[in-house]
């Protein structure tokens, strides 16, 4: 036990001296540090990376534009399969309303998503991205497994189809898809989807043309500790080459979420992560992802009491307002709040709200 302890602290003090941890490090945590020592271990982290006294939040909407989808991942309440009448794609009437509605309350883009609908072309895309730009919007969008098949409807490579992308009104991409980046575990959730070396390569093709990405996991879906450490370890290298590129392109931010189960396949089948196991998992990533300006609380999942507290275990931003989100819903999870209940919220936990837009800048 001694011995445990010592190893324990020798591995907080290169953090608090500003040292990189390994993997191996990583899982000596998560199986033996207290929550107090990875609070004032991922705090000292953010503190070097950010203002100290700013917590971020974004306004903005989670636009599913079709939720029809070939990819069939076990883990998904939201999808209807191709074919199905209750299955639909937004018309840009409806669009224009979401975007309109958006901006009149300070908003400033959509994190657009849908399912991999074999039905659309490619040249759906690029006028759907155009026409939201001249909408006024930012369009933080598409997983990486819809530019994996714009890609194949283009005939192009990645590279240059994120270059089309970008041209037409693309700002940024998100995060979404990555679940838990281990071959074992995305072939036992997603196996459609692919392993992860096809989320990692449209990111790499992403951060190569200088664009900005964010990184995600949904952890809880039967993964071990050790490939939770295993997905930090992808991400950070593939951060270290971005960084290492200079041209702008990288992850803005991490955001880490348990597996809501809700009408999937999976329901009552695995435990739902506890708030402390939510808060050791959201600090061990502040402290091993080194490399990554920001790290996103998730109050949409876990609710505001334990959003609030991932603010003191390394988290400096709160994520969006959630204008509208389906996704997490179907599955039976819907945590919402209001700007002002946004702003009371960070200064409840101590800190001044900024909000920004979806790529991390402020907006006055």
């Amino acid at each position: 036990m001694e011995s445990l302890q010592s190893g324990t602290s020798a591995i907080l003090d290169t953090v608090l001296q500003g040292g990189r941890i390994s993997e191996a490090e990583a899982l000596h945590l998560f199986e033996h540090a207290s929550l107090p020592d990875l609070s004032a271990a991922a705090s000292a982290v953010r503190r070097r990376l950010v203002d100290p006294a700013r917590v971020s939040y974004v306004i903005d909407r989670n636009v599913n534009y079709t939720d029809v989808c070939n990819v069939y991942c076990t883990f998904c309440a939201f999808y209807h399969k191709p074919g199905n009448p209750q299955g639909y794609v937004l018309t840009k009437d409806q669009l224009r309303r979401k975007a309109e509605e958006t901006l009149a309350v300070g908003g400033t883009g959509f994190l657009l998503q849908g399912g991999v609908n074999p039905d659309l072309p490619w040249s759906y895309y690029l006028d759907l991205v155009s026409f939201l730009r001249d909408l006024g919007i930012w369009v933080h969008g598409f997983s990486p497994v819809e530019i994996q098949m714009m890609a194949k409807l283009s005939g192009q490579s990645l590279e240059k189809t994120i270059l089309d992308l970008r041209d037409a009104g693309l700002g940024s991409i998100p995060g979404g898809g990555a679940e838990v980046l281990v071959e074992r575990i995305r072939k036992r959730i997603a196996p459609l989807k692919g392993g992860p070396e096809k989320w990692l390569e449209v990111m790499e093709a992403a951060h190569s043309v200088g664009m900005r990405t964010t990184g995600t996991m949904m952890f809880g879906i039967t993964e071990t500790l050790a490939e939770r450490v295993e997905h930090f370890r992808v991400l950070r290298e593939q951060q270290d080459r971005a960084v290492a590129r200079g041209n702008g392109g990288g992850h803005t931010a991490f955001v880490a979420w348990p597996f809501q189960s809700g009408h999937t396949v999976w329901e009552g089948k695995l435990p739902r992560p506890t708030d402390a196991e939510y808060l050791r998992t959201i600090a061990i990533a502040r402290i091993y992802l080194d490399n990554f300006p920001h790290i996103q609380s998730s109050w949409v999942t876990m609710g505001r009491k334990t959003g609030q507290m991932a603010l003191h275990y390394g988290c400096d931003d709160m994520g969006s307002l959630m204008l509208e989100e389906n996704v997490v819903s179907a599955a039976g999870t819907c945590h919402t709040v209001n700007r002002d209940e946004m702003i009371r919220m960070i200064r409840g936990a101590g800190y001044k709200p900024c909000q920004r837009d979806n790529v991390y800048f402020p907006v006055a």
